[in-house]
């Protein structure tokens, strides 16, 4: 498991460079806002959780991993190669991501869709229980720092930019969104605006 994680965190890593290329920004920005003021103290988060989803004889009667977008950065699903059960929101349609076997599935959290602005998007998804096996599944999260200071990156602004995300620390993000992580994202980007350290200091 070390190792696994060992390289799982490399290849967080070597997405949010090929996020950086893809949107035109300096080689290392994003693995930099990640890294928040406090280096001494690790930098960016990384963390892994084993989940295990029981088969269910009336999964009509409960809602199994209720809807929403994850709060940090990048996500790492190594999900069970032969059991379903996650789904994710596109155009209004829950549409069904099959067991695939030796797969990573990759999902963007909120802080990324601030960064970039809003070319990438934190996607919506759950977990649908199942009457047929067991589900497993291993993700593994790739944060900012606690202190790290998430706004939209300057080169990513244009002139007809209506500010729809804020400036905040991830730290108070993070205290929000534990509360209604169930909710959508974007009463949690307008709450930022003004429930933030940096938009009270």
């Amino acid at each position: 498991m070390k190792e696994f994680a060992k390289q799982l965190e490399k290849l967080a890593e070597d997405i949010l460079e090929i996020l950086c290329e893809n949107l035109g920004l300096e080689k290392g920005y994003l693995k930099e806002v990640f890294h928040g003021h406090g280096r001494k103290l690790g930098g960016p988060t990384f963390g892994t959780k084993v989940s295990n989803y029981p088969p269910c004889p009336k999964p009509d009667l409960i809602k199994g991993l209720r809807a929403h977008t994850d709060a940090g950065g990048v996500i790492l699903l190594f999900q069970d190669d032969k059991v379903s059960g996650l789904q994710l929101l596109k155009d209004d349609k829950w549409i069904d991501v099959p067991p695939m076997r030796h797969s990573i599935v990759i999902n963007l959290g909120d802080q990324l869709e601030v960064i970039t602005n809003g070319r990438y998007k934190s996607v919506m998804h759950r977990v649908i229980a199942q009457t047929d096996g067991t589900r497993m599944s291993i993700a593994s999260f790739y944060n900012p720092a606690s202190d790290a200071l998430i706004y939209p990156a300057p080169q990513l602004l244009n002139n007809n930019n209506n500010n729809i995300y804020p400036k905040f620390v991830f730290e108070d993000y993070m205290n929000l969104y534990s509360a209604v992580k169930f909710q959508p994202k974007e009463p949690r980007f307008e709450a930022m605006k003004t429930n933030s350290s940096i938009a009270t200091a």
